[in-house]
C-alpha cells in the first residue's frame, strides 16, 4: 500500500530528529501523482524554534516547491497525531488527506483531548486516515519518553 510506503519515510525522518535530539516525529508530503515534496522532521530543540513542528517544517517546504501557498490534492503523512496548531495550518493549507501513525490523547488534535476538525474555527476538512503504520510509530514515540523518564 501506498501509504505504508511513506508512512516509512515519516519513520526514517522521526528517526533523523532523534539522532539528533529530537522528538521522534516525522512527515511527508505527496502530490497527487504520488511524488515527495516534502520530508522533514521535528526541530524545536536543534534550530531553538518552538513552532519547528515536522508537518509545519515540511508544509513550508512543500509550499515553496510548487510556489504556492496551498497544498491542494496533495497529502500529509505523520508518524504522530497532529498537535492543534499543525492540524489548523494542515487546513489552512488544504491539504486533501491526512494519514497519521499514532494516536496523541493528550496534545492530539482528531482523537486527543482537542478535536480541531469538528470545530467552526475549521475552515478546510482533509480526509483523515489513522493507525497507519501504528505500532511502529508508538514504538518509537514511547521509547524516546521511556528514555526521558
Amino acid at each position: 500500500m501506498t501509504q505504508n510506503k511513506f508512512m516509512a519515510m515519516a519513520i526514517e525522518e522521526a528517526k533523523k530528529g532523534l539522532k539528533i535530539g529530537e522528538i521522534p516525529i516525522g512527515c511527508v508530503i505527496t502530490n497527487k501523482e504520488d511524488k515527495v515534496l516534502a520530508r522533514s522532521h521535528n526541530s524545536v530543540v536543534s534550530r531553538k524554534d518552538p513552532v519547528g513542528h515536522a508537518e509545519l517544517n515540511a508544509i513550508r517546504e512543500a509550499c515553496e516547491m510548487i510556489n504556492s501557498d496551498r497544498l491542494v490534492d496533495c497529502n500529509i503523512y505523520v508518524t504522530l497525531e497532529p498537535c492543534i496548531m499543525c492540524a489548523s495550518a494542515i487546513s489552512k493549507a488544504k491539504l486533501k488527506r491526512l494519514y497519521y501513525g499514532a494516536d496523541d490523547l493528550k496534545y492530539g488534535s482528531i482523537n486527543g483531548n482537542l478535536n480541531f476538525f469538528i470545530s467552526k474555527n475549521c475552515n478546510h476538512l482533509p480526509e483523515i486516515y489513522d493507525n497507519i503504520s501504528k505500532t511502529d510509530c508508538e514504538n518509537l514515540i514511547n521509547n524516546f519518553f521511556k528514555g526521558k523518564r
